[in-house]
């Protein structure tokens, strides 16, 4: 069944760098999709970026365009969420899920890794 393990979260100040891991099985990763969403306290999933099987087209939401990359390693089995200059509004729980691309449907996602930034 789908696996996926996110890691690399913690608590970091305004203007730091997180990257964050996730490792997957379970299903060919090379051949899916991939999809970072991140869940604020109290509020509902957002949508962060998203990454082709391959690695070529991503896309972002509007709120980390310019701060966060978003990539993979299929030889690894593992996607990756480079955050830079990080703002106390991305402190979220974030989640790898694995969907089609351009899909709202997070039913397979991880359990999840915690980003706080706060001075």
């Amino acid at each position: 069944q789908v696996q996926l393990v996110e890691s690399g979260g913690g608590l970091v100040q305004p203007g730091g760098a997180l990257r964050l891991s996730c490792a997957a099985s379970g299903f060919t990763f090379a051949d899916s999709s991939m999809t970072w969403v991140r869940q604020p306290p109290g509020k509902e999933f957002e949508w962060v970026a998203r990454i082709t099987h391959l690695g070529y087209i991503t896309a972002y939401a509007d709120s980390v365009k310019g701060r966060f990359t978003v990539s993979r390693d299929n030889s690894k089995n593992t996607l990756y969420l480079q955050m830079n200059n990080l703002k106390p509004e991305d402190t979220a729980v974030y989640f790898c899920v694995k969907t089609p691309y351009g899909s709202a449907d997070y039913t397979y996602r991880g359990q999840g890794t915690q980003v706080t930034v706060s001075s």
